[in-house]
């Protein structure tokens, strides 16, 4: 056993109490002490240094059958998280060592060491395995050129561009030859930063008008294919303007994650059909054959600078939800994190 001088006697973790309806509110959620223990035999103890907050993590707060068990109340939540082992229970983890776990909306962590991957500092910034180098990247990666079978020269639109996932499908779809790329945001200032930094053709405010109108403005020639992270009238303006033969990725859907009632679908359906599009949904765990492939270019673009990421910090666990609801507000450019310590 390798461990520390000396280890915590408790930690603090985020609980869902509550179950939303519609928003989620601050009294839905409590943050509570837990006991810490010396890890078991196959298991490492890690203090947790950023924990990621994701809008899929909203419709794990609802009781519904999914494609992943939703919260159970009562209980510390769980996600994506990157920290120090400061105590081991296996001789392949030495103390020290940084892991990427699913341990996460807590202080410190108990893992089995089957559910951690060792992360290299040296590599990029330990919260980027959080973001352009993690879950969210491979969803970018693997749904742009694996699910919409992207190709050159094919036109392309990001909606929910800003965000961790957006921001990385359209600079990967220039790099790899788009003939146009064109995201949607909700401020001026994140239209700026994809146009002026990361190189989109063009970008719009969906908040400025309608969407179809401002995307049949920037895509004259129609869009060849659809990255989808907000659904509802984004998803209805693009099926309107992809051409023959388009194909949409259907990642997520934030604009209707806090509905009290179903959302209505895209009006438009109909186009479907006439136009032979495909639309496709992705989950992230499909594609981890892709992973190494998916280090090892988008690593060399970080590397040579042809890939910008951005992040947005949130410091202390305490306000944990606070970052999680305005990540689902939009107050982030790039990943939102929270930082736990240094």
């Amino acid at each position: 056993m390798a461990t520390s001088p000396a280890l915590p006697a408790t930690s603090r973790a985020w609980h869902l109490v509550a179950r939303p309806n519609g928003w989620p509110v601050a009294s839905d959620f409590a943050l509570r002490e837990t006991p810490v223990s010396e890890p078991a035999p196959g298991h490492v103890l890690v203090r947790n240094l950023f924990m990621s907050v994701d809008p899929y993590m909203r419709g794990r707060m609802n009781d519904t059958k999914s494609y992943i068990p939703p919260f159970q109340l009562e209980r510390p939540m769980d996600g994506g998280a990157v920290g120090e082992v400061i105590a081991s229970g296996d001789e392949r983890f030495a103390v020290g060592d940084h892991v990427l776990h699913g341990l996460g909306w807590r202080e410190y962590a108990d893992v089995e060491v089957k559910h951690a991957v060792k992360v290299d500092a040296g590599i990029a910034p330990l919260s980027a395995y959080l973001g352009v180098l993690g879950m969210p990247g491979l969803t970018a990666y693997a749904g742009l050129l694996d699910v919409a079978s992207f190709k050159e020269g094919d036109a392309v639109f990001v909606s929910g561009a800003a965000g961790a996932v957006g921001s990385q499908v359209g600079q990967i779809a220039r790099l790899k030859g788009a003939s146009r790329v064109i995201g949607s945001a909700g401020s001026d200032e994140k239209v700026k930063w994809l146009v002026d930094e990361l190189g989109f053709d063009a970008a719009f405010n969906y908040k400025k008008g309608p969407v179809l109108e401002q995307l049949r403005a920037a895509a004259p020639d129609g869009i060849d294919v659809y990255f989808d992270n907000v659904g509802g009238d984004h998803l209805e303006a693009a099926i309107s303007t992809l051409n023959v033969h388009g194909r949409a990725t259907l990642c997520g859907a934030i604009a209707g994650y806090n509905d009290t009632e179903p959302t209505p679908g895209p009006s438009n359906m109909v186009m479907v059909i006439g136009k032979r599009l495909q639309l496709k949904g992705i989950l992230v765990g499909d594609h981890y054959g892709m992973q190494e492939q998916f280090v090892g270019e988008v690593g060399g673009w970080l590397a040579s600078g042809e890939l910008k990421y951005n992040e947005t910090f949130v410091e202390g666990i305490e306000h944990g939800v606070d970052a999680f609801l305005g990540m689902l507000r939009g107050e982030n450019t790039g990943k939102m994190v929270v930082t736990l310590g240094k």
